[in-house]
């Protein structure tokens, strides 16, 4: 079996690209979570942050959204140090104090931190604007300008040996830079790669995709309703699928995304409304037709 075909059994396997002549079957959030390779289990849908806490809406309001994603089971927030320069880990503090228990926390630190000591002085400052003593996964937000990997994963492993971060991963990583994670010691021990993955973007079908799938490595997907200036929601198709499901155009398009069970995709929204829209997506089941039609019209 060529790399090709490999690539394309496994995504097939996976539930990702059809094979002519193999049977679709329903597609739905399922459980709604996704397994960890150490055997916790997350949620499928969480929530991001990278715009929050700027000042495009209100701070109450931005709060209020993210409670409502808490209570309707989007316990999963995804945040970094970067995010309006650390703004948007302190609005998550204010929201999650006091039910620290009940959120999956990731953050991630910039490749400017990216040595032992930069990485130990940015978790603890994330921590500090969090509120909280331990993150449950901490990422490298991108592979750009990384001059040493291994010490990197050496750093997380004391973060994750000393108790403040529970796992580790990456974002933004490439089957290449994936490998060379590999090579690493320790490095198999990475627990998420997070990358773009929408009905508008299905880059990482054709190779990251099917590299985190023969190796266990769920995705985390960021922009999962295709970013800012997106046309998927405004897609006659999407449109129509969600009209016949009674459900949101978002709704449709994360149930897309998280239809293989190792996808978990963390859309930002700073409106109660929209998070409610994006919540639907919990209870939502496409069927064969509505995902070959969803796929001819935004083709990978």
């Amino acid at each position: 079996m060529n790399a090709i075909t490999r690539r394309r059994f496994a995504a097939c396997s996976a539930g990702l690209i059809s094979a002519a002549g193999l049977p679709r079957m329903a597609v739905s959030a399922t459980a709604q979570t996704v397994s960890l390779s150490d055997g916790t289990v997350v949620p499928a849908l969480g929530q991001g942050s990278a715009r929050l806490g700027q000042g495009r809406r209100p701070l109450a309001d931005e709060e209020q959204a993210m409670s409502t994603g808490l209570s309707l089971g989007m316990t999963l927030i995804d945040t970094a140090e970067i995010y309006g320069d650390g703004r948007a880990e302190q609005l998550i503090g204010r929201v999650i104090k006091d039910r620290r228990d009940r959120v999956f926390l990731v953050s991630k630190v910039w490749p400017t931190h990216a040595t032992r000591a930069g990485i130990q002085g940015a978790c603890a400052a994330s921590l500090a604007r969090l509120g909280t003593d331990y993150l449950d996964l901490y990422l490298l937000h991108w592979p750009d300008r990384v001059k040493d990997l291994a010490e990197v994963v050496g750093a997380f492993e004391q973060l994750r040996a000393g108790g403040q971060i529970r796992r580790w991963g990456v974002s933004n990583f490439g089957v290449a830079d994936l490998d060379r994670l590999y090579r690493i010691p320790a490095g198999e021990r990475c627990a998420i790669n997070q990358v773009p993955y929408s009905l508008a973007d299905r880059t990482v079908e054709r190779e990251v995709l099917p590299w985190c799938v023969q190796h266990r490595m769920p995705l985390m997907a960021y922009s999962p309703l295709g970013g800012e200036g997106s046309s998927v929601l405004r897609s006659p198709i999407v449109q129509r699928i969600a009209a016949s499901r009674g459900a949101s155009p978002a709704a449709v398009a994360l149930t897309w995304a998280m239809r293989s069970g190792s996808v978990i995709t963390i859309p930002e929204s700073g409106s109660v409304a929209h998070v409610r829209e994006n919540a639907a997506a919990l209870t939502l089941t496409l069927d064969p037709d509505d995902v070959r039609q969803l796929e001819q019209a935004f083709p990978a």
